[in-house]
């Protein structure tokens, strides 16, 4: 299994991107997917997480502006973020929660993609 993240890049003040994220692989089910973000000479903190079943969870710091979704039959998460700040300046990363093959179940990491806001 993999996870191939893309979107993103350099962005003004208040101006949005949209991350994606594809796991591909031998998967039978994903249960949770999500965005976690580290930036520099920072610990790696939650952005947002999805379920399954479509509940969605958000760091404090990105509620109101950023909104993450899903499309399970193409294990696909995304991440719409409007009204970015040079604080939201991090490697984003994606992450499949519970990842179901014929292997078992386990947890997964993408490579993360570069979002830099500049003032």
């Amino acid at each position: 299994v993999q996870l191939q993240a893309s979107g993103g890049g350099l962005v003004h003040s208040g101006g949005s991107l949209r991350l994606s994220c594809v796991a591909s692989g031998s998967i039978s089910r994903i249960d949770d997917m999500g965005w976690y973000r580290q930036a520099p000479g920072k610990q790696r903190e939650l952005v947002a997480t999805i379920t399954s079943g479509g509940s969605t969870y958000y760091g404090d710091s990105v509620k109101g502006r950023f909104t993450i979704s899903r499309d399970s039959a193409k294990n696909t998460v995304y991440l719409q973020m409007n009204s970015l700040r040079p604080e939201d300046t991090a490697v984003y990363y994606c992450n499949a929660d519970m990842v179901w093959t014929s292997a078992g179940m386990r947890n997964y990491w993408g490579q993360g993609t570069l979002v830099t806001v500049s003032s």
